[in-house]
């Protein structure tokens, strides 16, 4: 696996140790209608689902995006993808928002189901990386714009790391340490 897809697998697995389905379902003390743990990382897996689809469709019509990235989606790419910097406040768009949780699920299943999606994230980008090179800007994010396969691996490190800094917020919230 691409070592920047690694790091943030590494990353969620740490984040999610330990926790059982009751703590899952913690949302950050101080502001109970934010999302729980487990509505975070089902956002995060709505984002891989997401990424796999724009991706599979640029690698099944075999050519790259014509789109060219405009001055908000240039400023957007070097915040996230050069600085490392997710903006807070944003709202989800609705593609990404979870559900209400239905079934509980503890740490270890959600740190399986996002090892399955960076697997197959990975699967992809190296396919794209090998069809249209490692620099072309192939398929479009719906924000950011054409983004090239490095450019994808680095968009889900950084968002993976913006919210896995709220899961471990909501973890010391409710003194719940990854070490525990």
């Amino acid at each position: 696996m691409d070592s920047t897809l690694y790091r943030l697998q590494r990353e969620i697995a740490y984040s999610l140790q330990g926790l059982d389905a009751a703590q899952t379902q913690l949302q950050p003390p101080s502001r109970p209608q934010k999302w729980s743990i487990q509505r975070i990382m089902e956002h995060l897996l709505l984002s891989y689902s997401g990424t796999e689809m724009a991706l599979s469709a640029r690698l099944t019509k075999g050519t790259a995006t014509r789109a060219k990235p405009n001055l908000p989606q240039r400023v957007g790419q070097y915040t996230v993808i050069r600085l490392g910097y997710f903006p807070r406040g944003r709202k989800a768009p609705p593609l990404v928002t979870p559900a209400e949780t239905a079934h509980r699920l503890c740490g270890e299943e959600l740190t399986d189901a996002a090892a399955d999606h960076l697997a197959q994230l990975d699967m992809l980008c190296a396919e794209a990386e090998e069809l249209f090179g490692p620099t072309t800007r192939f398929a479009s994010h719906m924000v950011l714009g054409p983004l090239s396969v490095a450019q994808w691996r680095k968009f889900q490190l950084v968002h993976g790391e913006h919210h896995l800094r709220q899961i471990l917020a909501i973890r010391k919230g409710h003194n719940l340490s990854p070490a525990n």
